[in-house]
């Protein structure tokens, strides 16, 4: 019995003093860092395009042919301009500085670009001395820099500009013991971090005519007649660029969520998103009209289309949410009821393209793999050759000239012999 009493009394004791000290000192210091965001203000933004000398490539993103020049995105920094006149023998001549540049598209000389919140028009015809010539702002949903998943953000206010960094600092925060709400000296923070944009992706387009670039399978931006389409994360916007210096708006579509990449053939758009891809007729091109949608598990994936049938990767990633890793062939004989026929395991795929029945898969660090797809569904077995020491992002194969952007460089290939495959040229990339 007077064990207990002690027990009894050691915890009223320590219940007073608890009560006691809360009394006492109803306030707490908490110290920790946080991401806070780092600002570029409209001004400066919407007076910053400028073309310099040739700059290191550090971090490739998409890239474009457009005559005898490739283009290649520095992920939100702007384009590299690489003359092209000798594949064997390429050489990077300059860098337009776009800031928050992605996605890119060509017409007679004018590059519609992305710049963060901004649609840009530049008169490339002089590389020595290019010229803003249009810009739609506040076209594009606001967004933030990637940041390290799990780390606190500071508070973005969009009046204060773009943002286009972070800067870790160390914040000291009082906090109120009292609040009942408070178990532990944390706090809930809201993230502001937005989708990133770098999902490797492009698309031909038929410029009617006119001398338009071709992309690979992961482009936002697309021209066909005279009709600039581009593509955010829920909408198709449309501009009239029959005047290329000065593009007119011609409307939008909602298309749905979690759109990623558009691709043109048999006179269709041909929209991927991560649940699905949506199939609209240029019968109008000012005016796309919905025919159809084929559905897929939500993950990231880009598509490409050659004849009867669509290619699509599908692969997981930092917002593609689950674990499959596959192509999915899909036979779209009939536009408004496409079927899936065959999918193939893959270990990360990422962009593709298809020449004259011969498929390119770009399937992360497993390298670059080339298929005959006259059979889609023997693909497996008629494998023509595989680049495993490669970490590939994406391709554009034309004309038996193979333009394939890698984690290590760009690298360009000669399949005019299937048998034998040749490197052409590799320009190498520079890591910070």
């Amino acid at each position: 019995m007077k064990k207990n009493k002690i027990q009894i009394g050691f915890v009223f004791t320590t219940l007073i003093s608890v009560f006691i000290l809360s009394s006492c000192q109803d306030k707490l210091l908490q110290t920790y860092e946080v991401n806070n965001p780092v600002y570029m203000s409209y001004e400066d933004l919407r007076s910053a395009v400028t073309d310099t000398t040739p700059e290191e490539i550090n971090q490739p993103g998409k890239i474009y042919l457009y005559g005898e020049y490739i283009l290649i995105n520095e992920v939100r920094e702007g384009i590299h301009v690489v003359n092209n006149a000798d594949p064997s023998n390429p050489e990077v001549i300059n860098f337009i500085k776009i800031p928050g540049n992605i996605d890119m598209a060509i017409k007679n000389n004018i590059l519609y670009v992305d710049s963060y919140v901004d649609l840009v028009a530049i008169d490339i015809s002089d590389l020595n001395d290019i010229k803003e010539v249009a810009r739609f702002e506040d076209l594009f949903s606001w967004s933030t820099p990637p940041y390290e998943a799990g780390t606190r953000v500071g508070m973005v206010d969009e009046a204060e500009g773009v943002v286009i960094g972070w800067k870790v600092e160390e914040v000291t925060e009082e906090l109120d013991w009292q609040d009942p709400g408070l178990m532990y000296p944390t706090r809930m923070w809201e993230s502001t971090m937005g989708m990133d944009m770098v999902s490797f992706a492009s698309a031909s387009g038929n410029g009617g005519g006119s001398v338009t670039g071709t992309g690979g399978s992961m482009a936002r931006f697309i021209i066909y007649e005279d009709i600039l389409y581009v593509i955010d994360q829920s909408n198709l916007h449309m501009f009239d660029i029959n005047n290329e210096l000065s593009p007119i708006s011609a409307g939008n579509k909602a298309i749905g969520w979690n759109i990623e990449t558009v691709f043109i053939a048999r006179e269709h758009l041909f929209i991927g998103s991560m649940t699905g891809m949506y199939i609209y007729s240029l019968y109008d091109p000012a005016n796309p009209s919905y025919v159809s949608t084929y559905w897929h598990v939500t993950s990231c994936d880009p598509v490409v289309v050659e004849g009867n049938y669509a290619y699509i990767t599908l692969r997981t990633g930092n917002i593609c949410e689950t674990d499959v890793n596959q192509l999915d062939i899909v036979d779209i004989h009939k536009l408004a009821s496409p079927m899936k026929i065959k999918s193939y395991p893959m270990h990360n795929p990422h962009g593709l393209g298809i020449d004259q029945g011969i498929l390119f898969i770009c399937d992360g660090d497993a390298g670059l793999k080339i298929y005959d797809a006259t059979d889609p569904l023997n693909l497996n077995a008629n494998k023509i050759a595989h680049f495993a020491e490669i970490n590939t992002f994406d391709v554009i194969p034309i004309q038996q000239h193979l333009i394939m952007i890698g984690e290590d460089g760009l690298y360009q290939y000669d399949y005019s012999n299937l048998t034998e495959i040749n490197l052409l040229s590799m320009i190498p990339i520079v890591a910070d």
